[in-house]
């Protein structure tokens, strides 16, 4: 399975969330997903049916939109020699900007999925059915932590891009140090099992956390001094937690503290999760910023000069910035201006543009382009060479990289009054 970029994720959720708002003036839309290694050949024969079935639809306007659109998903299936690795899911129909009982224009939206489809399906609805791609793009394995040592215990979730402390546990065991009138023996005996009994409740938390709440596949047990092997090797724990345990993580804490700093003491056995790329990255520009070198800049205009300077390396941006190109052109004398505003001022922005004047032929006559600012630094940063990543400001690490606009980049020189 082709593991997907962040800026390729990004786009897929973007068109689903598009998609999510959009309705059929009947069923008349169509999705369509196709399992990895189903023939090509074999979708367009149960299209061509489909599109039989489809003359018996009794109102005119449903009965051509739908083999129109049946007519574009074949067209554009035939572009296709095989199904692509993950297969292909597509969808389809008329379309309007405001009331779908109004006419509206026949579009198609095709996506290459970032895990494999298992399951045919073909759906018209007066919706299209994203849970199968919604569902992809959720975090398909989620990583438990349990922090423990004899006095508390930690239980939590790395889960995509986001830790989370699902449950602290204390044990009320006393310390070593045993009190007056009882013998040592008879002490330690009654401390053990006191742990043993602390031990059990953990494992008891851990089944109904991991296994019932959460589907984990991989565990980490942390914690310091002994107590995190005593408890991996004294069979506490469900067998199936126990089989998913990928290491042990020498802390400083246990409870909740010793889960975040498993999460940095155990990057090796974390290095394919989301949570710690992130992590690392924004680490990166932040140590950057602090030495003062410049070797890193933030904001979007010193970020955009860094480019067109072709000294940025690495581009840094949060996935909710909500930020948009407009690129404005003279249909006149082909003067052209660009500005960058928010998502909520973009519909604003472009009607001031229309009723403006050209500065050079002082006509009002533009040509407007909108671009998702995302979209544009990917193309930019691609021209030089550079690479840029996509953050969620879900995270800790996401919320403290906010507080510089959601925007950096990494420099390969350093450039003098950017910032």
């Amino acid at each position: 399975m082709t593991r997907y970029d962040s800026i390729t994720i990004y786009r897929i959720r973007r068109l689903l969330a598009e998609l999510s708002s959009k309705r059929g003036r009947g069923t008349e839309l169509i999705s369509l997903y196709i399992p990895a290694r189903r023939p090509i050949h074999d979708v367009l024969n149960i299209l061509r049916e489909e599109y039989g079935t489809a003359a018996n639809i009794k109102s005119d306007i449903t009965r051509n939109n739908v083999q129109s659109a049946l007519t574009k998903v074949i067209q554009r299936l035939k572009l296709y020699r095989k199904t692509p690795e993950n297969g292909l899911a597509i969808f389809c129909g008329t379309l309007s900007e405001g009331d779908p009982s109004v006419g509206g224009e026949l579009k198609i939206f095709e996506i290459i999925p970032p895990k494999p489809i298992n399951t045919f399906l073909y759906r018209c609805d007066d919706h299209f059915h994203l849970d199968i791609l919604k569902d992809m793009l959720r975090e398909e394995e989620e990583v438990g932590i349990i922090s423990i040592d004899t006095s508390e215990a930690g239980l939590g979730i790395i889960s995509g891009e986001r830790v989370t402390i699902v449950e602290v546990l204390t044990s009320g065991v006393g310390g070593k140090h045993r009190k007056g009138g009882q013998s040592a023996r008879r002490f330690e005996r009654l401390r053990e099992a006191e742990i043993n009994e602390f031990y059990r409740r953990v494992a008891n938390h851990a089944c109904r956390v991991f296994l019932e709440d959460h589907k984990v596949k991989r565990l980490i047990i942390s914690g310091p001094g002994m107590a995190k092997e005593d408890f991996y090797k004294g069979g506490y724990l469900d067998y199936r937690l126990q089989k998913a345990v990928i290491g042990l993580v020498d802390t400083g804490y246990a409870g909740e503290e010793g889960i975040r700093e498993t999460v940095i003491k155990g990057k090796e056995l974390l290095c394919d999760v989301r949570f710690i790329e992130e992590r690392e990255l924004i680490d990166r520009f932040l140590k950057e910023i602090s030495r003062g070198r410049g070797l890193a800049v933030y904001g979007l205009n010193p970020v955009l000069s860094a480019i067109e300077m072709r000294a940025a390396d690495l581009v840094l941006v949060l996935e909710n910035i909500g930020c948009y190109r407009i690129h404005h052109k003279c249909k006149f004398c082909g003067y052209e201006s660009q500005k960058f505003v928010k998502k909520e001022k973009l519909f604003e922005e472009k009607a001031k543009i229309s009723s403006s004047s050209c500065p050079v032929c002082r006509k009002s006559n533009w040509e407007i382009i909108e671009e998702d600012l995302i979209d544009y630094l990917y193309d930019k940063t691609l021209e030089i060479g550079a690479k840029l990543e996509i953050l969620s400001s879900k995270s800790e690490h996401g919320k403290m990289f906010e507080s510089f606009g959601g925007i950096g980049a990494l420099l390969r020189y350093g450039i003098e009054n950017l910032r």
